[in-house]
């Protein structure tokens, strides 16, 4: 809002989102944080805030969030080169202290931060915090190493803190029944946690306005699908391989019962509030 906003127009937005405070007062809403929302400090900013207003509404935030280009930057300082199989990181034993340092360190410990300093009450977690998130290793692509497949969700830990009025900030390392650290890809750990969690909502932050039939035609944008539409694309290729993780992740949370699960635009300041809070949403959505 501008400065220019009187104060008329300030209670009619409240007015507006009423409902919307009514439907969630109390309810879980899941989301993945990435993409460029991550990187652009006044992006970083707005999904911080819309997370801490979300919960002083009543609602109870649960973040899940990756870092693959922190870990890329961090493997190149230390000498080695990051490699990819069907989009999956090659992660030998060097490499997954590296992503555990990066992602379960210094970007959880950095969202925390953002939170708290935004008036949150925000709590750092991964995987292998209560075994959270339990994996076996994932073979289907042959051997590329501690990538894991996930197997279990014990969302305990989760249920304690925000009955708290913790905000829980979770990196996408999962634990084996080995004791061994995983990665996982942080979609399909936030997909599996609003599964486990039963939540209202999972929302997935990306880098484009949303699901495309034709990603070359920017006009092709679906506002809204079945989940039975969703696995016809993955089934016939017509989703562009980047968005295969995000579809199976959104099947996984319907199948579970969850109500409607987004791919949002996370380059749009404040997209949280608008897909929760207005008639209008953002992106895909998916029920």
């Amino acid at each position: 809002m501008t400065a220019t906003t009187t104060p008329d127009q300030k209670a009619e937005v409240l007015i507006q989102a009423l409902p919307y405070l009514k439907e969630f007062a109390g309810k879980t809403i899941v989301v993945k944080y990435g993409g460029n929302a991550m990187i652009d400090e006044g992006l970083k900013r707005a999904v911080m805030t819309d997370i801490v207003l979300m919960r002083y509404v009543g609602i109870n935030p649960i973040l899940v969030h990756g870092g693959g280009p922190e870990v890329s930057e961090a493997m190149r300082r230390m000498g080695k080169e990051p490699a990819f199989v069907s989009g999956l990181r090659v992660t030998d034993e060097e490499t997954m202290e590296i992503v555990e340092m990066v992602l379960a360190g210094k970007t959880n410990k950095g969202i925390v931060s953002h939170l708290n300093a935004e008036g949150g009450r925000a709590v750092g977690l991964s995987g292998k915090d209560a075994n959270l998130i339990m994996a076996e290793k994932e073979t289907r692509r042959g051997d590329i190493g501690f990538v894991g497949r996930i197997t279990q969700v014990n969302p305990d830990i989760i249920h304690t803190l925000t009955q708290d009025g913790y905000i829980p900030v979770i990196s996408s390392v999962a634990v084996g029944w080995d004791g061994a650290s995983y990665n996982v890809n942080a979609d399909t750990a936030a997909g599996e946690l609003a599964a486990a969690l039963c939540a209202t909502k999972l929302i997935l932050m990306t880098d484009v306005e949303g699901l495309y039939r034709d990603f070359q035609d920017q006009d092709s944008l679906i506002s809204a699908m079945t989940s039975d539409e969703a696995q016809a694309m993955i089934d016939s290729g017509a989703a562009d391989k980047g968005m295969i993780p995000k579809l199976e992740a959104c099947l996984t949370a319907l199948d579970a019962g969850v109500d409607r699960a987004h791919i949002i635009d996370g380059r749009r300041p404040h997209a949280l509030l608008i897909e929760i809070f207005t008639d209008a949403g953002i992106g895909t959505m998916i029920h």
